[in-house]
């Protein structure tokens, strides 16, 4: 890394909304040699209440502020996708690292410009794929690599979920389900997470195609899609993401010439192993803030210290161009295509 190493990475969060108030918040201030010191809301007042809550010095009601703040040396972006890029070249142009909540952005173009930003400043980018750190996933890696199931032939995945109340009034429609916050619906949200752990169990997805659709009405995104997929070994996958489903279903089943594994993308139940000697099953809770062991892999990587982030800006692209083959038709036959 060419970036000069840190000593300390003092953090400023851009966007203290929801998904920073347990999942990576705390493990900002909690993970060794890192601290969060500045917090920014468009809302002056709800970073201010963020701020006091959290025991975080400064809060600011404009991002370029927070940026320009010389007691910050690393930027969070933990907005919805619309401002992610934005955001993100706004770090980079102030020579500061910056962290982008997933997706990495509205699209894979999107997702480069951020990437040529990175590269020509020489500052690094990281993506909140935090999965592939988690104990559990790193099991089901290992199982994989000790030809547990034998050679891979083949993954399914399936996520279904009936539909939340946040999400059925078209008037007050969430914006996780409006495509021009997200840059589609729940499948952006959700699915990218899957893709991208399958991307690094796997390798890069190097075939992605799909179809999406709606068939509940409730918004204007889609809620349901199925995709097929390849990979460059010749492993093929499906997947399908319904949200409008009589009940809650999460699971990816990879199957193998010797075996079998099945366990949850978003759930912490077991992970389990089916053989012809048998089946087990393997246990890893989740950690209470389970942006934490990826954060403590960003803060070593800036201090120069060995080893690097396992979830870099190349492999959310990878993730986003596979998501966009899925959703272009739908994205055309709409008029929900991406604009810049």
């Amino acid at each position: 890394m060419s970036f000069a190493p840190m000593d300390v990475v003092r953090w400023g969060i851009i966007g203290c909304g929801n998904v920073t108030e347990v999942k990576s918040g705390p493990a900002l201030q909690r993970a060794s040699h890192s601290s969060l010191v500045a917090v920014m809301r468009r809302d002056g007042a709800k970073a201010r209440d963020y701020a006091q809550r959290h025991g975080v010095p400064t809060w600011y009601d404009d991002a370029q502020a927070l940026v320009d703040d010389p007691a910050v040396n690393a930027v969070y972006v933990a907005t919805p996708p619309s401002t992610h890029k934005a955001y993100a070249l706004m770090a980079i142009a102030a020579g500061k690292p910056v962290y982008v909540e997933k997706p990495m952005a509205m699209d894979a173009a999107e997702c480069q410009a951020i990437i040529d930003a990175g590269r020509a400043a020489g500052v690094p980018v990281f993506v909140a794929y935090y999965r592939r750190a988690l104990p559990r996933f790193r099991r089901v890696r290992t199982l994989l690599e000790s030809g547990a199931i034998g050679a891979p032939r083949s993954v399914h995945v399936s996520l279904h979920q009936p539909l939340h109340a946040r999400y059925a009034d078209p008037a007050a429609s969430h914006w996780h389900v409006q495509p021009a916050i997200s840059g589609g619906g729940l499948f952006m949200d959700l699915g990218c997470h899957t893709l991208d752990l399958l991307d690094w169990l796997f390798g890069p997805i190097v075939t992605s195609k799909g179809l999406a659709t709606n068939q509940l009405g409730a918004y204007a995104a889609e809620d349901s899609v199925a995709m097929g997929y390849a990979f460059a070994s010749g492993l093929v996958g499906t997947g399908l993401w319904q949200f409008g489903s009589f009940r809650y279903e999460d699971r990816i089943e990879i199957t193998g010439d010797r075996g079998r594994l099945a366990f949850a993308t978003f759930g912490d139940g077991p992970i389990e192993l089916e053989t012809a000697q048998g089946s087990e099953s393997f246990v890893e809770a989740n950690p209470p803030h389970i942006q934490q062991p990826l954060i403590e892999t960003i803060v070593a990587e800036l201090r120069g210290e060995a080893g690097a982030c396992p979830s870099t800006p190349e492999a959310a692209l990878r993730t986003a161009w596979a998501m966009d083959q899925v959703l272009a038709d739908w994205r055309r036959a709409t008029g929900q295509a991406i604009g810049r």
